[in-house]
């Protein structure tokens, strides 16, 4: 069955998305979804874009995007305060979402956002935690779930990046909890989650410090504040008994997509570092350090891109895989995730963090508590 797309933003990830949407059929069969509406701003902008991504029509309405009736999913890659409104919309549309994460503002619009989603449960949701589909982290978490380094007692993860380290660097949206929400924890930081409970499971306490690095920042009518962290720094207590550590900043200089992490096992460790993604570094027990494994057909989805391993897998690679696996759910096949439900576990995690101030927050407080 081809299924009508509605694409909202032409940024970055609007990009991804788009080339994710003609690439899904190309790289692992099946119809090609019929690219109906891409949505901007104005209607010049939306009908360039839409010629530039192969889009059948331009729309600057939103609103009229999602409730046309040749849309069956919607692409949502618009900034973080209209996730909200934008999602719910196309809910109550009876369309299925693809949304950019973070998920929303605030944990209580995300909460709400899950109710509505459990309230149509025709409606398949999918949050962009892309790093969760690259062949390299897949076959970490197959050798972790499978106890290939037995039993997981520790992770450390960091995901850096600095295009916010430059003092000189103008304000926007992006450094209002009204336009933003979160800094770095729902920039990064949210990206670092999705990969540490994949790999290591529930957690169930937090306790975090964060920081904002340059206070204020140029703007045409003088100094605007920044309202929102440059970075974070957390100690994690994970259900199974697993401790675990946490950092992420969007001013380290020098970092582009340091989105690193280790899982420590009682026979083995696991390293990782999205800067070199298609390495995965693994040492078990008895053996004298760490063996390089390249990507390759061996690994998870790898081969449908390319038959001969070394041939680096990349970014764009991986929203491929995640409109597939959004396709195969759509069409009844298995759940793909994170979907709305498990976005909330996500963000009650930055957002203890971001409470936290050095205090220990429970889970479970999190759960009662979305203020």
């Amino acid at each position: 069955m081809s299924h009508g797309v509605a694409l909202i933003g032409t940024g970055f990830m609007g990009k991804c998305h788009a080339l994710a949407w003609r690439g899904v059929a190309p790289v692992f069969g099946g119809v090609h979804p019929r690219l109906e509406i891409l949505c901007d701003v104005t209607q010049a902008q939306a009908d360039e874009f839409a010629a530039r991504f192969g889009f059948a029509r331009g729309m600057a309405d939103w609103e009229a995007a999602i409730s046309d009736p040749a849309v069956d999913v919607v692409s949502i890659t618009t900034p973080n305060g209209l996730h909200r409104p934008m999602a719910e919309a196309a809910l109550r549309a009876g369309k299925h979402v693809w949304l950019e994460k973070p998920m929303a503002l605030t944990l209580a619009d995300a909460q709400a956002m899950a109710a509505l989603a459990a309230a149509h449960p025709r409606q398949v949701t999918l949050l962009g935690y892309n790093y969760l589909r690259a062949p390299a982290f897949q076959a970490a978490l197959a050798l972790v779930q499978d106890g290939r380094i037995g039993t997981p007692l520790a992770f450390r993860g960091v995901y850096d990046e600095d295009y916010c380290a430059d003092p000189a660097l103008p304000w926007s949206w992006r450094m209002t909890h009204e336009g933003g929400g979160l800094g770095a924890l729902g920039d990064l930081g949210c990206h670092l989650v999705s990969v540490m409970v994949a790999l290591m499971g529930e957690v169930t306490e937090v306790t975090a410090m964060t920081q904002i690095a340059v206070p204020q920042r140029p703007a045409p009518d003088g100094p605007r504040t920044v309202e929102n962290e440059d970075s974070a720094l957390a100690l994690i207590r994970f259900a199974s008994g697993a401790q675990g550590s946490f950092a992420t900043s969007r001013v380290a200089r020098g970092r582009k997509c340091r989105l690193q992490w280790e899982v420590h096992g009682s026979d083995g460790t696991i390293v990782f570092d999205q800067e070199n993604m298609n390495e995965l570094w693994i040492h078990r027990a008895g053996e004298a350090g760490f063996t390089r494994h390249l990507t390759g057909p061996d690994q998870p989805d790898f081969a449908a891109f390319c038959p001969a391993p070394g041939h680096n897998f990349g970014f764009n690679e991986q929203k491929v895989i995640e409109a597939r696996d959004l396709i195969r759910a759509i069409d009844g096949g298995v759940p793909c995730g994170p979907d709305f439900a498990e976005g909330v576990q996500i963000e009650r995690i930055i957002h203890a963090m971001a409470r936290s101030q050095g205090r220990p927050v429970r889970m479970e407080d999190m759960k009662h508590d979305a203020a």
